[in-house]
């Protein structure tokens, strides 16, 4: 056995180079930074360093528990990761099958650009947007004005902030999310389409049979990836869309962190919702995979 890997990296030598740099990064950046998770459980100083640092064992995570706004907090987070999840992930898929039915070349590689595009833009920059679409003299209100309603101030409005923010997560990252279905969907054998079309198959019960069956395993691998990130919103995303009077329902864990760890220097309790976010992403990964290998073959491992 040892011997045939040693081969085999002899002849494959040039993939095992070109992953180095990637594997340095892992290292640096994801499994290296593991070391400092312990100041969760210490109450950290910049100056004693986190090693020094005394041990206060539960401590910031008690404090998050009971702190008064966590109630709001944790089910604000959890009711926009849970519409992440059920509005915005399927777009991807559903595109991806769109742009896949489109025969010219041309049209495809534009649709396809046009798609992409926003989501190389920053957030601060689609917010900015958002914000002037929704003002009153923006577009939003010009179009409901022509209907005879009275202009709506929509992002100071709490009713109208988790539609924007499932809007806005569709228009900057769905077309981005294509990318990888595409990919798979072109690896798909010719023939089998060719042998559908000789049956009488539909453009519908081709994609039925065969190109969604073909896809799940993708799409139960990205479905996974995204649960792990289920607590993780996008810090960027919600910071900039949030105002104070939207606090109410758009006021998650990422941002009551920065203002209550991190603008006030408390580390170890930064650090600590941190790691509970972790945890959790952790279990419903496992949990989904458990699942997934259950009803079918896909999965993590």
């Amino acid at each position: 056995m040892k011997v045939a890997s040693i081969n085999r990296m002899k002849v494959y030598w040039p993939l095992y180079v070109m992953a180095i740099p990637g594997i340095i990064f892992l290292v640096i950046f994801k499994y290296i930074p593991l070391a400092g998770a312990v100041i969760a459980f210490k109450d950290y100083s910049v100056f004693k360093g986190f090693i020094d640092s005394p041990w206060v064992g539960l401590k910031h995570f008690k404090t998050l528990i009971h702190h008064p706004d966590f109630v709001r907090v944790f089910s604000n987070t959890m009711i926009l990761g849970f519409l992440k999840i059920v509005l915005v992930f399927p777009v991807a898929v559903l595109l991806a099958l769109m742009m896949n039915e489109i025969r010219r070349s041309a049209l495809k590689k534009g649709i396809q650009t046009a798609l992409y595009i926003p989501h190389f833009l920053s957030w601060v920059i689609v917010s900015g947007i958002i914000f002037d679409f929704f003002s009153i003299s923006g577009l939003f209100n010009i179009v409901i004005g022509w209907f005879g309603h009275e202009p709506v101030l929509a992002m100071q409005e709490s009713a109208y902030f988790r539609p924007i923010y499932v809007i806005s997560s569709i228009w900057r990252d769905a077309g981005w999310g294509t990318v990888v279905y595409m990919a798979a969907i072109s690896a798909i054998d010719p023939q089998l389409y060719e042998s559908a079309m000789m049956d009488g198959a539909s453009k519908f019960k081709q994609i039925r049979h065969i190109t969604l069956p073909l896809l799940l395993p993708t799409v139960l691998v990205l479905f996974l990836l995204e649960i792990g990130n289920f607590l993780d919103l996008g810090f960027d995303q919600v910071f900039n869309m949030l105002t104070p009077m939207t606090y109410s329902v758009g006021d998650i864990l990422d941002t009551y962190v920065f203002r209550t760890g991190i603008q006030q220097a408390q580390y170890s309790f930064a650090t600590a919702v941190g790691l509970f976010q972790s945890v959790i992403g952790f279990t419903l990964v496992f949990i989904f995979n458990k699942l997934s290998k259950k009803f079918s073959d896909g999965g993590l491992w």
